[in-house]
């Protein structure tokens, strides 16, 4: 029984070690989100100045995902500027949306830009929604997260250490 915990604990090591060898980053995309109507929002209404980033930069943006519930890591910044066609009222939306894996771009939002009219909550809008996914807040560089240098090679030496006791079974 003890030597089964052991191995099982080997076992974990060797996971352990192989994962911290192999990923040495990892990407995230940080978004603006905010609303803005009427240029009730400043903060949010172009011409944007990053000002307020603090307030309403998300990191790590996450986004629903079609047929799936929960949220997601995003990958991409989206911006909706336009008005109104019924009432002239501006509308500015910047947000974050990731990709549902779909094979159309008609279907997916972040895949490019659009100008023109769409419906959006309820109503048609005359503007346009466009998307990036090159830099954080792109709505400044896309940011990874370096593994330290010394978690590398402590997983080197793991890895050294259970390798033999793993092929010998």
């Amino acid at each position: 029984m003890f030597l089964r915990i052991v191995q099982h604990i080997q076992n974990l090591g060797l996971i352990i070690a192989i994962f911290v060898i192999f990923v040495k980053e990892a990407y995230c995309i940080d978004c603006f989100k905010c609303v803005s109507f009427n240029g009730a929002n400043k903060a949010c209404d172009d011409p944007f100045h990053n000002n307020y980033s603090t307030a309403i930069l998300e990191s790590p943006c996450m986004g629903g995902r079609k047929g799936r519930d929960g949220l997601f890591p995003a990958t991409a910044c989206i911006k909706i500027a336009g008005y109104y066609d019924d009432t002239g009222e501006t509308i500015t939306v910047r947000g974050c949306a990731l990709d549902s894996g779909t094979l159309t771009t008609d279907t997916e939002i972040i895949r490019m830009s659009h100008c023109g009219r769409f419906y959006y909550d309820d109503r048609y809008v005359h503007g346009c929604l466009q998307s990036c996914n090159d830099a954080d807040a792109c709505n400044a560089s896309e940011r990874s997260v370096k593994m330290p240098i010394m978690l590398q090679m402590l997983g080197a030496m793991l890895l050294l250490l259970l390798l033999p006791s793993a092929i010998s079974r």
